[in-house]
């Protein structure tokens, strides 16, 4: 891989529907690279038992292991990094921006990243949801110029808030336990003005009117903070999606609308698994990671035909 590569696909998220898609696109002889983690997808710590020809109970983590050795085997690749920024770019193409620094391009994006909100489980964080509790730094960080934050989480979402953060806000905290990023992403961490505090916070404290106020740490540590920011994951998967103009379902504007070759109302994106609803199976992630591969192949094969790419 060089720096700027294009892809004709490339896949967001290591699920059953990431790995599905690579499967059906790299088949179909196409550039294919898939970003992500496979033991952060649900499955991963899952056990199978319902899903017609595994006759047994199976680790997730033993299906995951196989479906990425099979997509490898049709020429997939696959890289262990999250995705921090995504764009359009004027010839339509889509700019990828990873946790490394590094800037790859592609021709279509297959988005199967998941829906899951981790919730930090502290004292007062359903409390003051909205009211100094944010789940989302690229949503809300404008509220809280000049004021004293805190994002709490170990991967890249937190590093990546607490560093737009620390050009808003007066003061940035991070609340970490272990960091799991690279190392590029470290350095810039490093290098920033944001204060790395090891530790896990049980408890957001404040008043009804007034909104956040206070976190306590384990240990009985407390930061005086005018906001919370809870970032536990990658990059969300709907704040990278509606960026670029993608669309939610009109019924909740919880999950990315689809249609029947699973794709939405950006030419050249798709989605699949549970980013586009209920049921939260397997079976149907596979399906729509299988129709979403083989339709953004055949697109990225027209993008090439008509712009005389290889």
């Amino acid at each position: 891989m060089t720096p700027n590569t294009l892809y004709d696909t490339v896949i967001i998220g290591t699920g059953p529907a990431g790995i599905q898609a690579a499967i059906h696109a790299a088949r179909k002889q196409t550039s294919v690279l898939v970003l992500g983690r496979s033991g952060n997808s649900a499955l991963f710590k899952g056990h199978i038992e319902n899903y017609a020809f595994v006759d047994s109970v199976t680790p997730g983590s033993e299906l995951l292991a196989r479906g990425i050795a099979q997509a490898k085997g049709f020429g997939a690749e696959f890289l262990e990094e999250d995705l921090l920024q995504l764009a359009q770019e004027a010839d339509s193409s889509f700019l990828l921006k990873l946790e490394s620094g590094r800037e790859i391009r592609a021709r279509t994006l297959i988005l199967t990243m998941g829906i899951a909100k981790k919730k930090l489980g502290a004292e007062g964080e359903q409390e003051f949801l909205g009211r100094g509790v944010s789940y989302c730094v690229d949503c809300d960080a404008n509220f809280f110029r000049k004021a004293t934050v805190c994002v709490t989480g170990d991967r890249s979402a937190a590093v990546d808030g607490a560093l737009t953060l620390q050009k808003i806000a007066a003061k940035v905290y991070l609340v970490t336990g272990q960091l799991d990023i690279s190392e590029a992403l470290k350095r810039q961490l490093d290098a920033s003005p944001v204060e790395q505090i090891r530790g896990k916070i049980v408890a957001i404290r404040g008043e009804k009117l007034r909104g956040v106020q206070s976190v306590e740490l384990e240990g009985g540590q407390t930061l005086a903070v005018d906001g919370l920011f809870i970032e536990l994951g990658s990059k969300g998967a709907l704040e990278l999606a509606t960026h670029i103009g993608v669309t939610l379902d009109s019924e909740t504007m919880q999950y990315i609308a689809v249609n029947r070759q699973q794709a939405t109302n950006i030419p050249g994106v798709y989605a699949a698994g549970d980013i586009t609803g209920p049921p939260f199976q397997m079976a149907k992630a596979v399906g729509e990671g299988c129709v979403a591969g083989m339709a953004a192949a055949a697109y990225a094969r027209d993008l090439r035909r008509q712009t005389g790419g290889n």
